[in-house]
């Protein structure tokens, strides 16, 4: 009798570790990323200073908005720290202070580069023009692409490498529904070919880093990127001259 009860304990010991250690974030199994501040290596005419940093929100509100992924915030860390510090001076209830040592570190870093970008304007007179941007009797299209690279945190290798593009139109249709909006100088291009663009790249990194993240490097939907892949390097080949 004492030996079941024993091993009873034993067992809701067990649970209780392990529901502890769950809650605690042991259990979560998703990667744990942090979102560097975009960079760009491009004369865009709508890229300032605060354009690298609207990027990154707007591609952490993509990422967290799946819940396949732990996305840590990393801008504001000074703000968490302090508020640990505050804890441990004293001056806080220990029933509700923030306890030192739990904040979560990334298993990786997203790093993103803007490294192309152009924007034509192609039709006839008619329209009204505002802001740089024509509506009726004139096209405009964008293309950008962004030069994607995962960085394993613990051995500062690069994991993965991808160059994402987007083109849209001014007669395009919306890119999808998303969950973070343009921000800073960026909302201005909200609904113009160069705002259809930036969220479809920032839509196509997201499903890049599910597939790459999530399913694997050997999965079947690395299919699609790796076609991707050789079509953008045969165009690319394709559009230099050697004469």
């Amino acid at each position: 009798m004492r030996i079941k009860a024993f091993l009873l304990f034993l067992f809701l010991f067990s649970i209780s570790l392990y529901s502890q250690g769950y809650a605690q974030g042991y259990g979560d199994q998703r990667p744990r990323l942090g979102v560097l501040r975009f960079t760009n290596h491009t004369s865009a005419g709508w890229w300032d200073g605060s354009v690298g940093t609207d990027l990154q929100d707007m591609l952490i509100a993509e990422l967290a908005a799946t819940n396949s992924f732990r996305v840590l915030e990393r801008k504001e860390l000074d703000a968490v720290i302090m508020e640990q510090d505050l804890g441990a001076s004293g001056r806080v209830n220990p029933h509700t202070r923030s306890k030192l040592g739990k904040i979560t570190g990334a298993k990786y870093l997203v790093a993103a580069t803007v490294s192309a970008f152009e924007q034509n304007t192609s039709g006839g007179g008619g329209g009204i023009s505002f802001g740089g941007f024509s509506v009726g009797g004139r096209q405009d299209k964008a293309y950008m692409a962004v030069d994607l690279k995962v960085i394993d945190v613990e051995t500062g290798e690069i994991y993965d490498a991808r160059t994402v593009e987007a083109t849209s139109k001014s007669s395009g249709i919306s890119v999808g529904v998303h969950r973070g909006g343009f921000g800073g100088h960026l909302n201005e291009y909200q609904n113009t070919p160069v705002g259809k663009a930036i969220r479809a790249c920032i839509m196509e990194i997201v499903d890049y880093l599910q597939c790459s993240l999530i399913e694997g490097k050997n999965s079947p939907c690395m299919d699609e990127y790796y076609q991707k892949e050789r079509n953008r390097r045969e165009k690319t080949k394709g559009s230099i001259n050697l004469d």
